[in-house]
């Protein structure tokens, strides 16, 4: 969440500082192997490319560590760590390590959502302003709409009041209604519907309608309706800034000084129900193909899901979840760590991506540079390349 993200949104949930560009190309060591029925057998030769392709983003981005899990069936799988936890102690990262997603959160949020209009307690088209007041158009804007970033409203993680608050004290706890406030003294950009703007007020709204409609706290409903039926044991929606071990340290320049800080036990409540969550790397696999084949859902709702319009050249976004080239899933961002989450379905093929930095690499976010890379080598037809998108305050 954060910071850049939008990365996509992907990226993150942002509050970064990603800018209006194509990411950056980091090309692999050694040619792309040609692919096998659209992905290859991971042997130790195509392992041998993405060690490389992986390292040359690592220290070109200066990367301190990141783990990577890529699979298919009949495939094989390669999952590999590189790098330091603890760039002070030299730990080295390690896949059964905790880390914050950032915005894949998103997409735990609106399947929530999703599981309510399953059980007919909301619907797509329902304006917000029927669970939320006070929202500038919400008798106008639709929860679809706010789910695939159409609503118009402003981002409040770009409020330059807002990143004040958050670099001053970065252990200081938010509450929905602070975060709604930043976004509500802003007009509207533009009218529901009209266009594609990355958003994370968007989700803090979607996460107020879960808890009205559930009757459950959204950290509640997630960790049992939607973590507990995934089968994720190491995935969790935190209150205030828990973060259990073990986990890497995070490191991150979006900070008061702009200097580069450790954000381990900074307080992700900003992000709420756009980006707070941690998981580890298994658990992060498992719940890329959960996301992207809606085994929680109906499937005519996952159906509704997988309808994108079209976000950013190359990539059309959904309800809370976005197709790049073919791959499907979220990104995520904010202070000290970065995850990628994507399925390419005619594969059948998991990649998932977990680093402890954002400081961004010529105005690229790092997780879509190992995103780029790493589908350079496997699936050149579906190549992960994601435009950057300002979403911050400065």
């Amino acid at each position: 969440m954060g910071v850049a993200a939008l990365g996509l949104v992907l990226v993150s949930l942002g509050w970064g500082r990603a800018v209006d560009m194509p990411a950056g190309t980091v090309s692999s060591a050694s040619a792309p192997v040609a692919a096998d029925q659209q992905f290859p057998q991971l042997t130790p030769a195509v392992a041998r490319q993405l060690d490389d392709a992986v390292r040359k983003v690592m220290d070109e981005a200066k990367v301190p560590g990141v783990m990577v899990s890529l699979s298919a069936p009949g495939k094989g799988s390669y999952v590999r760590t590189f790098g330091v936890a603890d760039k002070a102690t030299g730990a080295p990262i390690r896949t059964d390590m905790n880390m914050r997603i950032g915005s894949v959160t998103k997409t735990f949020t609106v399947t929530a959502l999703l599981q309510l209009v399953d059980q007919g307690k909301v619907r797509l088209d329902d304006p917000i302003g029927m669970y939320v007041a006070g929202v500038p158009n919400g008798d106008r804007i639709t929860l679809r709409q706010l789910a695939e970033m159409r609503s118009g409203l402003f981002n409040y993680s770009e409020d330059e009041g807002f990143f004040k608050a958050l670099t001053t004290d970065p252990r200081r706890p938010f509450t929905p209604q602070e975060l709604l406030a930043y976004s509500f003294k802003h007009p509207v950009l533009f009218q529901p519907g009209a266009k594609f703007y990355y958003c994370n007020t968007n989700l803090i709204l979607l996460g107020l309608v879960v808890e009205k409609q559930s009757g459950q706290k959204l950290d509640d409903y997630i960790n049992e309706k939607v973590v507990r039926p995934a089968g994720l044991h190491h995935t969790l929606f935190p209150v205030g800034a828990e973060f259990p071990k073990p986990h890497s340290q995070g490191y991150t320049d979006q900070t008061a000084s702009g200097k580069t800080e450790d954000a381990a036990d900074w307080n992700p409540s900003w992000g709420w129900a756009a980006g707070a969550m941690i998981s580890d790397l298994d658990d992060l696999k498992a719940w890329t193909k959960v996301m992207a084949t809606g085994t929680l859902l109906k499937p005519a709702t996952q159906a509704e899901r997988l309808k994108v319009v079209e976000a950013l050249p190359g990539t059309g976004y959904g309800l809370g979840i976005f197709n790049v080239q073919g791959w499907i899933g979220h990104n995520g961002s904010l202070p000290g760590y970065q995850a990628l989450a994507v399925y390419l379905p005619e594969a059948k093929a998991t990649l998932a991506v977990m680093l402890n930095t954002d400081v961004a690499y010529e105005g690229s976010e790092p997780s879509t540079l190992f995103g780029q890379a790493i589908t350079k080598v496997v699936t050149p037809d579906h190549v992960f390349t994601l435009p950057a998108q300002s979403v911050t305050a400065h």
